[in-house]
C-alpha cells in the first residue's frame, strides 16, 4: 500500500459518516435531514464534515441540514463550493454559526452573494467574526442587497473581512466602493469582473496588501491614472494583473500593458512593498523592462512571467529566491501550473510546454502528473485542457514510470482518463491519447479503476476507428478488462453484438492472410472471456457466423498453439451450454478436434480444451446425435490422452465457478469424461487452492467428488487426482493454502 500519514483515519471516518447519512438521520418536516443522534463534534471536525460532504457532492439542501443545530456541530470555516445550496438552505443552516470563512464559489441553485450577505449580516457575530469571503462565479445582485427593511446593507457590515474573493461575479463600481471601505481589507480578488474603475482603491490603500485584478474587461482607465491608482497602494506586497491572452476581448489591453510597462521601469517607490508581481499574459512586455524591474527589487519573491515571452530573461536565473511562472524550463512551467489552478489560460500555456518536457522524460515524475491531474480536474468541461493534459498522461505514465509511482495516484489518473473520454467522446485526439495511456498492462493488470466503465468507452471508440495500431491497442485494453470484470459486468457486455461483431471482424482479417499477431491473439482472448458461462453472449457468437470462421481458424492455424488454445477455450464455452451444443454437433469439426486430442505433438494446453469440448458434448447421451462409434471413440481417447499428460506448472485457466463440471461428475459418466474434470480441477486448485476450495464448498463440488471417490464403479486412474484434491481441500481448511487470486483467461 502506498505510505500516507495519520489523516487517512479521519478521512476514513467522515467518508463513512456521508456514506451512512441516510441511516443516521431522520427527516424535519421541510424535508431537511437531522442527526438522530450526534454526540458534540471537535469543532474542526465538523468543518472538514461540511467540506467531505461538499467534495463528495452529497451536499444540498436536505443534507446541509443536519448543521442547523450549532451545539453538536460548530462551524467556523465553511465551504459549500460548487453546491446546489438555495438562499433558504443557507440561511438555516449556516448563518446562525460563528463562522471565520466562508466559501461559497460556484454555488447554484441560485443563491446570489446578496443572499449570502444580508444573511451573515443577520448574525450579529458573524459580523465581527467572518474574516474570509469567497463568493467566485455568483450573481451579487447588488442592487436588492442594497436595501433591506429600509435599512442599507453591503459588505461593509462585515467589518472583520480581511479577505474577500469576488472573481467572475457582476461586481460593479458602487460596490467596489463599499468593499473598500471595510477597515480590515487585506486581500481582494476582482478578477474577470465587470468593473470599469478601481479608484476604490485609494479608500482602503493603507490596508490592502494583495490585490488580484486577472482580466478586467470592462477597465476604462487611462495608464497614468492606472499607474497613480497602483502607486497609492502603500501597503500593497501582492499585485496580480495578468491578462488572459486567448481572450477576444481584451478592452484595455494596451492601456494595461502601459501600465505595467511603467510600473517595471519606473521608480522603485512605486510600490515599495512589493515583493510579488504577476503580468502573466501580458504580451508587450519586454525583458529590458523586466530586468530592470528585478534588479531595482532585491526582496523580490515571485514574477508570473507565463505568455510574455520573457521569461527567458537572463537576470531571472540569478535570482535564488525568487519563483517565476513562465516556459523558459522545468520549474517555471511546474510553478505555473500550481499557481495558476484556476486560470484555465495559463494552465493550458504550461501544459503545452510540459508536454515538450515530458518527451523523454525517462524518470518517474509523480510531482508533474499530480499537477496535470489537479489542472484537468478544475477545468473539467475545457477541451483544449484535456487535449493537452492526457497527452502529458501519456508521457508520464509509460511502463517504467508507472511502476515507481503510487498506485493511488495512478488509480486517480485512470479515473481522469476515463472522465475526459466520457467527457469528449466525439474529439479523437483526446480519445487516443488516452487509449495510449491506458495500454499498459501494469495500469490494467494491478491498479484498481472502474474496468467496465473503461471497457464500454474503449468499445465505443471502436466503434468509429479502424486504424490498425489504435486498433491493436483498444483490442488489447478490452481484452484485458474483460477478464477482470464481474458475471453480472462481464454479461451486460457480452448483449452487444456490435463488439462481437467487431472482435470477429478482426479475427477474420487475420486470417484471411494468416497472420498471427498480438491484434489476433487479444481479439481471440477477448472473445473467449466474453463467452465464459454467458450463455447470451455465445448465441450472439454463432448468430454472428462466429463457429464457422473459427472452423477455418482450427485449419488455418494447426501449428500454433496459442491461437489454438484460445479458440478451443471458447468453443468449450459454448459446449457448457446445453441449448446451444447441438450446434457443435458436425462431424467434421468434432472429428478435427479429436484429432487434436490424440496428437501427441501438440501441447497439453490445447489438448486440455480440445478434451473439455468433447467431454461436455459426450456428457449427454440423449443430446448426441451423430454416430455411436464416434461417441464410442471420443470417450475412449479422452481417457487415453488424458493419462498421458504432465502436470502444468504454469497458469493456463481459470474459471467463474464448477457449475459446468458437475454434469461431468455425476457417477454414471464414462470414465474419460469425468476423468477430463477431475484433471481440470486439479489443474486450478494446486494453483489457487484457497480460492477454489472455497468455490467447490459453495458450489457442493466436494460432495460430488466425494461421491465419486466413494462408487466402487469410479476406475482407478480417476482416484489418484481424485484424492489429491480432497487433501488439498483438507489442507485448504487447515490453514496452509494459497490466498492469491489470478486472472481468468489470457
Amino acid at each position: 500500500m502506498d505510505a500516507e500519514g495519520p489523516q487517512v483515519l479521519c478521512d476514513l471516518c467522515l467518508a463513512q459518516v456521508c456514506h451512512s447519512l441516510d441511516a443516521l438521520c431522520s427527516k424535519r418536516a421541510d424535508g431537511s435531514m437531522c442527526l438522530s443522534w450526534a454526540p458534540i463534534f471537535p469543532q474542526e471536525m465538523a468543518d472538514q464534515l461540511l467540506c467531505k460532504m461538499a467534495t463528495k457532492g452529497i451536499l444540498n439542501d436536505t443534507t446541509i441540514g443536519i448543521f442547523r443545530n450549532c451545539k453538536e456541530l460548530r462551524l467556523r470555516r465553511a465551504s459549500i463550493r460548487c453546491c446546489p445550496v438555495s438562499a433558504e438552505a443557507f440561511r438555516l443552516a449556516l448563518c446562525p454559526h460563528r463562522l471565520q470563512e466562508l466559501d461559497a464559489s460556484w454555488v447554484s441553485s441560485g443563491l446570489t452573494g446578496a443572499d449570502i450577505v444580508s444573511g451573515l449580516v443577520a448574525n450579529s457575530e458573524c459580523r465581527s467574526s467572518l474574516q474570509r469571503l469567497s463568493l467566485t462565479g455568483l450573481h451579487l445582485d447588488w442592487e436588492s442587497l442594497k436595501w433591506d427593511g429600509g435599512a442599507h446593507v453591503g459588505f461593509s457590515f462585515l467589518q472583520g473581512l480581511r479577505t474577500l474573493n469576488l472573481a467572475n461575479t457582476d461586481l460593479t463600481d458602487a460596490a467596489l466602493e463599499d468593499v473598500c471601505s471595510l477597515p480590515q481589507l487585506e486581500s481582494l480578488d476582482i478578477s474577470c469582473s465587470t468593473v470599469s474603475t478601481l479608484t476604490a482603491l485609494l479608500t482602503c490603500k493603507n490596508t490592502l496588501r494583495s490585490l488580484i485584478a486577472h482580466q478586467l474587461r470592462l477597465l476604462d482607465m487611462s495608464a497614468a491614472r492606472l499607474l497613480f491608482v497602483l502607486s497609492q497602494l502603500h501597503a500593497l506586497r501582492h499585485l496580480d494583473f495578468s491578462e488572459d491572452h486567448f481572450a477576444a476581448d481584451n478592452s484595455d489591453g494596451r492601456d494595461g500593458d502601459e501600465t505595467v510597462r511603467q510600473l517595471l521601469e519606473g521608480s522603485p517607490q512605486v510600490l515599495p512593498n512589493l515583493v510579488s508581481l504577476d503580468i502573466s499574459g501580458r504580451k508587450r512586455i519586454t525583458e529590458t523592462a523586466v530586468r530592470a524591474f528585478v534588479e531595482a527589487r532585491g526582496g523580490l519573491v515571485f514574477l508570473g512571467l507565463t505568455a510574455t515571452e520573457a521569461s527567458s530573461c537572463d537576470v531571472l536565473s540569478s535570482q535564488k529566491n525568487l519563483k517565476v511562472t513562465g516556459e523558459a524550463n522545468e520549474n517555471q512551467v511546474c510553478e505555473a501550473l500550481r499557481r495558476y489552478r484556476d486560470r484555465e489560460c495559463f494552465i493550458r500555456e504550461a501544459l503545452v510546454h510540459l508536454y515538450n518536457l515530458t518527451t523523454d522524460v525517462d524518470k518517474p515524475r509523480a510531482d508533474m502528473l499530480k499537477l496535470v491531474l489537479s489542472g484537468m480536474q478544475s477545468h473539467p468541461n475545457s477541451l483544449h485542457v484535456h487535449l493537452v493534459a492526457t497527452a502529458c498522461v501519456f508521457n508520464l505514465t509509460t511502463q517504467d514510470q508507472a511502476e515507481a509511482m503510487p498506485v493511488s495516484l495512478l488509480s486517480t489518473t485512470v479515473t481522469q482518463l476515463l472522465y475526459s473520454m466520457k467527457t469528449f467522446p466525439n474529439h479523437q485526439q483526446v480519445q487516443k491519447n488516452c487509449l495510449l495511456a491506458l495500454c499498459s498492462d501494469y495500469i490494467l493488470q494491478d491498479v484498481p479503476f472502474d474496468k467496465y466503465l473503461a471497457a464500454t468507452l474503449v468499445i465505443n471508440w471502436l466503434r468509429s476507428h479502424e486504424d490498425p495500431t489504435l486498433q491493436r491497442m483498444a483490442v488489447a485494453v478490452i481484452s484485458i478488462l474483460v477478464a477482470k470484470l464481474s458475471t453480472e459486468e462481464t454479461a451486460q457486455l457480452g448483449k452487444d453484438v456490435f463488439i462481437m461483431k467487431q472482435l470477429l471482424a478482426i479475427v477474420q482479417q487475420k486470417a484471411m492472410v494468416g497472420v498471427v499477431d498480438s491484434t489476433l491473439k487479444f481479439a481471440l482472448s477477448a472473445l473467449w472471456n466474453l463467452t465464459d458461462e454467458m450463455p447470451t453472449a455465445a448465441r450472439n457468437f454463432i448468430e454472428c457466423q462466429g463457429l464457422e470462421l473459427y472452423e477455418e481458424v482450427l485449419e488455418t492455424y494447426y501449428t500454433e498453439p496459442s491461437v489454438q488454445q484460445k479458440v478451443l477455450g471458447l468453443l468449450n464455452n459454448i459446449a457448457e451450454v446445453e441449448v446451444l451444443q447441438a450446434e457443435l454437433m458436425e462431424e467434421g469439426l468434432l472429428e478435427h478436434i479429436l484429432t487434436l486430442l490424440q496428437d501427441s505433438q501438440v501441447e497439453v494446453g490445447v489438448r486440455y480444451f480440445a478434451g473439455g469440448t468433447l467431454a461436455q458434448l459426450t456428457s449427454r447421451p440423449q443430446a448426441w446425435t451423430l454416430g455411436d462409434e464416434l461417441l464410442s471413440n471420443i470417450h475412449n481417447e479422452l481417457h487415453a490422452s488424458i493419462m498421458t499428460w504432465a502436470q502444468l506448472d504454469r497458469e493456463m485457466v481459470s474459471y467463474r465457478s464448477f457449475r459446468p463440471f458437475c454434469p461431468l461428475l455425476e457417477t454414471w459418466q464414462p470414465s474419460g469424461v469425468q476423468l477430463w474434470a477431475v484433471w481440470a480441477i486439479h489443474l486450478v486448485c494446486s494453483q489457487n487452492t484457497s480460492h477454489y476450495s472455497n468455490m467447490m464448498e459453495r458450489e457442493g463440488v466436494t460432495e460430488l467428488l466425494r461421491a465419486l471417490a466413494a462408487h466402487p464403479d469410479t476406475h482407478s486412474d480417476i482416484k489418484g487426482p481424485l484424492d489429491s484434491i480432497l487433501r488439498m481441500v483438507e489442507q485448504r481448511h487447515s490453514g496452509s493454502s494459497n490466498n492469491q487470486m489470478k486472472p481468468r483467461n489470457s
